[in-house]
C-alpha cells in the first residue's frame, strides 16, 4: 500500500472511540416506582385507541403498526375541533384523574419520607455520638 495505514494495523493501535477499562460507572436514572400512576394519554391518543380498533376491523391484512399511526394522523389532521372535541374532553377527565392519583401517590410517598428521615436521624446522632466517644477527646 502506498501513503497511508492499514486497516490491520489501525486495529491493533489505539483507537479514538475505545472505552478506557476502568472508566467509572455512568449514573442510571433512579428506579421507576411501579405504584406510580401512569402519565394521561393526550387527545390524540384516545382518539387513536378508537381509530385501531376501526382500522384493524376494516383492514384485518394490515398488520403494520406504522401504518396504523400514519393513517390515524392523516385522520386526526382532517378531523374538524368539533369533531375532536369529546376527545379532547375524555382526555380532560382523565387528566383530572390522573392528577387526584398523584396527589394521593405524593401524599403516601412524603408520609414514608418523614418515616425514613426520622429513623436516619437517630442513626445519625448515635453515630456522631459514637465518633466522639472514640476521639477520647470528650473530657
Amino acid at each position: 500500500m502506498k501513503g497511508g495505514k492499514s486497516k490491520a494495523d489501525t486495529k491493533r493501535g489505539e483507537s479514538k472511540l475505545s472505552v478506557k477499562k476502568g472508566a467509572p460507572a455512568k449514573k442510571g436514572k433512579p428506579a421507576k416506582d411501579p405504584n406510580k400512576p401512569k402519565r394521561p394519554p393526550s387527545a390524540f391518543f384516545v382518539f387513536m385507541e378508537e381509530f385501531r380498533v376501526t382500522y384493524k376491523q376494516k383492514h384485518p391484512q394490515n398488520k403494520s403498526v406504522a401504518a396504523v399511526g400514519k393513517a390515524g394522523g392523516e385522520k386526526w389532521k382532517s378531523l374538524t375541533d368539533a369533531e375532536k372535541a369529546p376527545y379532547i374532553q375524555k382526555a380532560e377527565k382523565r387528566k383530572a384523574d390522573y392528577e387526584k392519583s398523584m396527589n394521593t401517590y405524593n401524599k403516601k410517598l412524603a408520609e414514608g419520607n418523614k418515616e425514613e428521615e426520622e429513623e436516619e436521624s437517630d442513626k445519625s446522632r448515635s453515630e456522631v455520638n459514637d465518633e466522639d466517644d472514640e476521639d477520647g477527646s470528650g473530657g
